[in-house]
């Protein structure tokens, strides 16, 4: 094993339920990404930078996240319309012989995609992720809207403070895995604690429980709290990954500066409805939510009418509210919670024109 790794896998390995499951939500959510980006007049430049991409493929074949995330941008039914974008992709692997992996992986796209778009530039880089996210910073010249795509294998080598100066600038997003189980095993040991200190910017580590739920809940909570106030990111999310015993593997953490981005990941991460060997997981007013076909907006429901009690507000902050602050996105909203709760008494909406819809401007008064 190469002692740069930091696991005991070979160069390429099975891939992991989990790991499929954090690159379908990569796709969908990039697919809305990209047309934002492709279409917007203010942004000539993109960047998408995989910081752990691995040698881009499994041992079964499959694809690595480098190949799906330039399959997402080509394959668009409207990358054609994007000629006057230019899509810059960084991958990075720090390893060599995976290195090695990954450079063909990424040559055979040119080959597959021939001709190769103009306005495309795909470039591979064998560094660690600090050494040339610090060189990428010392280099920079203009900022352009990034999502940068963290998916190491445990804590090392992700400092918080490095991750603040990558997203900086107003239109950077983050997708990132946090490896609850590495944290939960060695946070505040005393062995390698100052690797700690870098993961969560700070030493508040230290004052976790030793152990159980209340561990776990304050080791998350102090990572998501590290995110919003040193990163500067206004909406985080985490999903927990549960595997079918009802373990906790790692969480997902997902930053944006930007509300409607923020509903868009939400909505990726429904669309799926992970089954088979991991599940996602979220809690809200005191319930589980769980990520699947069957949708139960109970959770949902009992927490805006708590949240909003003794008030009339309009379904815009009713929306806005469930977007930043629940684990639902938008279009749960008018159909599956608010019409249930008015059929139920739970809700009214005076001069609304017809029960159980609620268009732009529709007040709400919740008892």
């Amino acid at each position: 094993m190469s002692p740069r790794r930091g696991d005991s896998l070979p160069t390429v390995w099975p891939r992991p339920a989990h790991t499929k499951a954090k690159h379908d939500i990569l796709v969908k959510y990039l697919q809305a990404w990209f047309a934002i980006m492709g279409g917007s007049r203010y942004d000539q430049k993109v960047g998408v930078f995989d910081g752990f991409a691995g040698p881009g493929l499994y041992d079964d074949g499959e694809p690595g996240s480098p190949v799906l995330v330039v399959d997402a941008l080509l394959g668009h039914d409207y990358f054609s319309r994007w000629t006057d974008t230019e899509f810059i992709f960084l991958f990075n692997e720090v390893d060599p012989d995976r290195y090695a992996s990954l450079e063909k992986v990424v040559e055979g796209l040119t080959t597959r995609w021939s001709p190769w778009p103009k306005n495309v530039k795909v470039r591979s880089e064998n560094r660690a992720f600090s050494e040339l996210a610090e060189e990428m910073l010392a280099g920079v010249k203009g900022l352009i809207p990034l999502f940068a795509f963290i998916d190491p294998f445990g804590y090392r080598d992700i400092p918080m403070d490095l991750i603040r100066r990558m997203l900086q600038y107003d239109k950077a997003e983050l997708f990132i895995y946090f490896d609850f189980n590495s944290v939960n095993r060695f946070a505040g040991k005393g062995v390698v604690d100052h690797r700690f200190e870098e993961l969560f910017g700070c030493d508040d580590f230290y004052d976790a429980p030793a152990s159980g739920p209340a561990r776990k809940a304050f080791l998350h909570d102090l990572y998501e709290r590290q995110l919003r106030t040193e990163c500067s990111m206004a909406y985080v999310r985490s999903f927990e990954m549960v595997n079918e015993s009802g373990h906790v593997g790692n969480h997902l953490f997902f930053c944006t500066r930007d509300l409607q981005a923020f509903d868009r990941m939400k909505a990726a991460m429904w669309k799926l409805a992970p089954a088979g060997d991991y599940r996602f997981e979220d809690q809200l007013a005191g319930q589980e939510v769980l990520f699947g076909d069957e949708l139960d907006t109970g959770p949902l429901q009992d927490d805006v009418a708590n949240h909003f009690a003794g008030r009339t507000v309009s379904i815009q902050e009713v929306l806005s509210y469930v977007i930043a602050e629940t684990p639902y996105h938008s279009g749960q909203v008018k159909v599956k919670t608010l019409k249930p709760m008015q059929t139920a008494g739970r809700i009214s909406a005076p001069g609304q024109r017809r029960r159980g819809q609620f268009p732009d401007g529709t007040l709400i008064e919740f008892p």
